[in-house]
């Protein structure tokens, strides 16, 4: 279920905002942007992957801090930290076409996204 959220959410965040600040980046350098089916396939698929991955670690934390969504939420940033944030601290210092509003405001919405579905994939889980 946190990788359904996860995948809902980030559609809507590039709908309603990446899109437009991403093309305008790249057109600013004279490269327009391209979408493809093929993206957006590894895009749905990374987004599952990082709903198992956050709920793998809520499960792997809850006995020690305890069921809930305060230990939801602590292992929403944790994931979100190392699969979203740190990457986009990465590919921002080394690909400078972008700005660096662009990759932070992609890091921020990402944590707050996974945040958000580990919450949610953790209401539901069972062990």
């Amino acid at each position: 279920m946190a990788g359904v959220v996860v995948n809902i959410l980030w559609y809507a965040t590039w709908a309603l905002l990446a899109r437009r600040m991403v093309s305008d980046a790249l057109q600013a350098v004279g490269h327009p942007l391209v979408e493809s089916a093929g993206g957006s396939v590894i895009m749905i698929v990374l987004g599952f992957l990082i709903g198992i991955v956050a709920i793998w670690l809520y499960a792997a934390i809850r006995p020690r801090f305890g069921p809930g969504p305060r230990t939801a939420a602590m292992a929403g940033v944790a994931a979100g930290l190392f699969l979203g944030v740190f990457a986009d601290i990465g590919w921002g210092s080394t690909l400078r076409l972008i700005p660096a509003t662009v990759w932070a405001t992609d890091a921020i919405t990402t944590l707050v996204i996974v945040v958000i579905a580990t919450i949610v994939g953790a209401w539901l889980y069972k062990e």
